[in-house]
């Protein structure tokens, strides 16, 4: 943008009122306001509530934030539609919050909060409830009222993996029937059958899972019809999921599963995947996969990221021509009995980002790395010292390390971990 326009921009939204960043000044008036961000809170007396009457929305980006000096402004601002805390060391909201009846959406993600009351069912016009990685263990019976609710972002602070820990929802939550997300509910039969009628979600996230609830949780996901992003964790590493039962939409962008699959039904498993013509992330943990099951998840061509946690327990990687053909990021983290990977020309095509961590086996690169033409960054974290060795002479003598080993615009960040 020009500099003139930028002023001219700025200036007209000073002029209407758009939005004030509150710094700490004295002087400073919330008049006709609409938007308010706060970047420093030791000094709020002068947001009093008589000039906050036209506020639409307000942004908290300090953490040390005093909520109860903030009570007076939220008193007076009736027309409030947004209130985002995201970030702030809070730990519960003051009563007035829950009188915000235009309240659209409220942002605790990254707080501490620990508690939501059970007046939040009286922000009947609430669209979007993000706690995400919050101190929060369940929700109340309360946000079986917000009818209107479309996103409901709720996790515990704990993540072991790549899923956050879920936390608990009442009975009832069938009845937000236009929810979109709902992100993450620990597992129990009877609330899987309630997550059945929500035909609209377009994310849907459960961890927690043991075998006795896969039923529930098969016949909740074919339901949903319009699913994007789903993540499926079971209760612990050893927990053993009959995926085989599963029917995943075709619709699916973004699968994340973390749990152990049944090793003689594997190959079909992951082999019925291939409708997933809409697939491009996926990220497996605990999985045990081998070299039979592994290649199995080549019916995947349109994949264009893939993480294995603690997934892969083969001695040897193959990527054979044409496999992967859009895989741009692979991603490998403890693989204790990796010791060989074997790219063939044609393979990997457009691989940008390569990452080894946690293979204390794997004691030479890969053979064929110099056929992935589009390669840019190589990771090796917590590696052998023979690889070590290896990288550092090669990078000594430029004459012998091939060239797409020179151009690579990152080769070292994780070299010496």
């Amino acid at each position: 943008m020009h500099d003139i326009i930028r002023h001219l921009v700025l200036k007209k939204a000073e002029n209407e009122g758009f939005g004030k960043i509150y710094d700490g000044s004295a002087s400073f008036s919330i008049a006709t306001t609409r938007r308010l961000s706060i970047i420093q809170s030791t000094n709020i007396a002068p947001l009093n509530q008589s000039s906050a009457k036209q506020l639409r929305a307000i942004h908290a980006f300090v953490s040390s934030i005093n909520i109860d000096l903030l009570r007076p402004i939220l008193t007076a601002s009736i027309l409030l539609s947004t209130l985002d805390l995201q970030g702030t060391q809070i730990k519960m909201l003051p009563d007035v919050v829950f009188s915000l009846f235009n309240l659209r959406y409220l942002g605790l993600r990254y707080s501490k909060i620990e508690v939501l009351p059970e007046a939040i069912g009286r922000l009947v016009n609430l669209e979007v409830l993000d706690a995400y990685r919050t101190g929060l263990l369940s929700l109340p019976k309360g946000v079986i009222k917000l009818r209107k609710i479309r996103y409901l972002y709720a996790t515990a602070l704990v993540q072991i993996y790549m899923i956050d820990r879920g936390i608990e929802v009442p009975r009832g939550i069938r009845y937000l029937t236009g929810l979109h997300a709902l992100q993450t509910v620990k597992a129990r039969s009877e609330t899987l059958c309630d997550v059945a009628a929500l035909c609209e979600l377009r994310t849907f996230a459960v961890s927690d899972v043991k075998t006795e609830h896969f039923l529930s949780l098969c016949n909740a996901i074919m339901n949903m019809n319009h699913l994007v992003h789903l993540s499926i964790a079971a209760s612990d590493e050893n927990e053993v999921l009959p995926l085989e039962a599963l029917r995943l939409p075709a619709t699916l962008s973004k699968f994340e599963l973390e749990g152990q699959l049944e090793k003689n039904h594997m190959p079909r498993i992951l082999s019925s995947w291939s409708h997933l013509i809409s697939l491009t992330r996926l990220s497996l943990a605990f999985s045990k996969l081998d070299e039979e099951s592994f290649s199995s998840l080549m019916v995947l061509h349109d994949l264009g990221s893939l993480h294995l946690c603690k997934a892969y327990d083969g001695k040897k990687l193959y990527f054979p021509a044409q496999s992967f053909p859009r895989l741009r990021l692979l991603a490998m983290w403890g693989s204790p009995q990796l010791n060989q990977v074997e790219i063939v020309e044609g393979a990997l095509p457009n691989l940008v980002e390569l990452c080894f961590s946690k293979c204390p086996e794997l004691k030479r690169l890969p053979h064929g790395i110099e056929c992935l033409s589009a390669l840019e960054e190589l990771y090796f974290e917590d590696t052998s010292e023979e690889l070590i060795e290896q990288l550092i002479r090669q990078k000594r003598d430029a004459g012998e390390c091939h060239e797409n080993l020179r151009r690579l615009t990152t080769l070292e960040r994780w070299l010496l971990c």
